[in-house]
């Protein structure tokens, strides 16, 4: 397979126990290099967000609380390239894959990604960890707003029509608690896990970078598949696949 380190006879050997019958419990965790070929950036590899001048602080809690609007100038012109983009061949694999899933298994996707792309591609019941950037929510805990579908691209924040505080967009930032009900579901389903697969994550943002740790405790046979080699190399991943997820997922899963 191109752009990959592994040999074609061991992707077939892969192919062929990622389709056994015998997984129970699979859960998938992805990150932003799942993305990539659909025209959206990575967050630290070459050219990702959190490397460009215009990014220099970090959009963290703290910027939330002192300056909403400037949270905004940073994910509002992120939200067209968002509506723009369409699944890859990489979602669609995933998607299928879940599809087939025989009776009295389970399949958990937990992504880190906010662009939406795994729901457009056909996935159930997808695991946002970070939320979603094409919905809003009031930044008052206590408003009592309900999260809602929002394409605008707003540069300064936008006042909540029920109780006036500064509205947000509906992800997680840096220095912010997961959502309560995506990490209990990705918890419950890394216990019983016997099959875990990461896909274009750095593994280095917690706590999805400890949930392969989490996999392993549990018994599960690890996998993961990234563009570059994660550094160091996490000793709970059984097998490494450098490559194109948009190029090895369809010939993985196909199995």
């Amino acid at each position: 397979m191109v752009d990959s380190l592994t040999s074609d006879d061991e992707l077939r050997r892969l192919r062929d126990r990622l389709g056994a019958t015998a997984w129970r419990n699979i859960v998938v965790l992805t990150g932003a290099g799942i993305s990539v070929a659909s025209g959206l950036p990575t967050y630290r590899g070459p050219g990702g967000l959190w490397t460009r001048p215009e990014a220099e602080e970090v959009p963290d809690a703290a910027m939330m609380a002192r300056d909403p609007s400037r949270v905004w100038s940073l994910f509002g012109p992120l939200r067209r390239p968002l509506q723009a983009a369409k699944p890859n061949a990489a979602h669609v694999a995933l998607a299928q894959w879940q599809a087939r899933s025989s009776p009295g298994r389970t399949f958990t996707l937990v992504t880190q990604n906010v662009d939406g792309l795994h729901t457009r591609a056909g996935s159930r019941d997808v695991v946002e960890l970070h939320g979603s950037l094409l919905h809003t929510r009031c930044s008052n805990p206590e408003c009592g707003t309900t999260p809602f579908e929002d394409p605008q691209e707003h540069l300064q924040a936008p006042p909540c029509e029920r109780c006036g505080q500064a509205l947000r967009p509906d992800i997680t930032l840096f220095n912010e608690p997961l959502p309560v009900d995506a990490e209990w579901a990705a918890k419950r389903a890394l216990r019983e896990c016997d099959l875990f697969l990461a896909v274009g994550t750095s593994g280095t943002v917690a706590p999805a970078s400890h949930f392969v740790r989490g996999a392993k405790y549990a018994g599960a046979w690890t996998l993961l598949l990234n563009l570059t080699p994660m550094q160091p190399r996490h000793p709970d991943f059984d097998h490494e696949v450098l490559g194109r997820a948009e190029e090895l997922l369809p010939f993985l899963l196909s199995g």
